[in-house]
């Protein structure tokens, strides 16, 4: 009598056969298409946000500003001017917190947009044809 074990060894040293698949793409849902666009454009904005903010972060505490600070009061002859007093942090954050706004609703749009044409040329070409084996 032999155990589970053993019929699982024996099932998995046989050769398994390679079957291939050709499918053709020939619909893309449209709101399959946003719904995914929509995610990926808010990942991407979140990405830009947190990134700006490290960015910004690291330069004030490596003291570039200052060291900016100093060379352009030196060329504006200004001595009064300063990088921080016109870009703080809230300023710079507030500047990307509308521009990954704007690159949502773009990339939103643009997944629609790519998904219609698609649809539409499908009629034109045929569809995608893609090929997958089961291995």
């Amino acid at each position: 009598m032999s155990s589970v074990a053993e019929k699982l060894q024996r099932k998995s040293q046989r050769p398994v056969a390679t079957k291939q698949v050709r499918l053709k793409l020939v619909y893309v849902d449209f709101w399959s298409t946003v719904k995914l666009s929509f995610l990926i454009a808010v990942s991407l904005g979140i990405v830009l946000v947190v990134a700006t903010i490290l960015v910004y972060l690291v330069l004030q505490s490596t003291n570039i500003f200052e060291t900016l600070d100093k060379t352009l009061a030196e060329i504006l002859g200004d001595e009064s001017f300063s990088i921080t007093d016109s870009f703080s942090l809230v300023q710079v954050s507030l500047f990307t917190v509308v521009v990954a706004i704007l690159n949502i609703i773009v990339g939103t749009a643009l997944g629609a947009i790519t998904s219609v044409l698609y649809n539409f040329s499908v009629r034109i070409t045929g569809g995608l044809l893609v090929g997958f084996t089961n291995n």
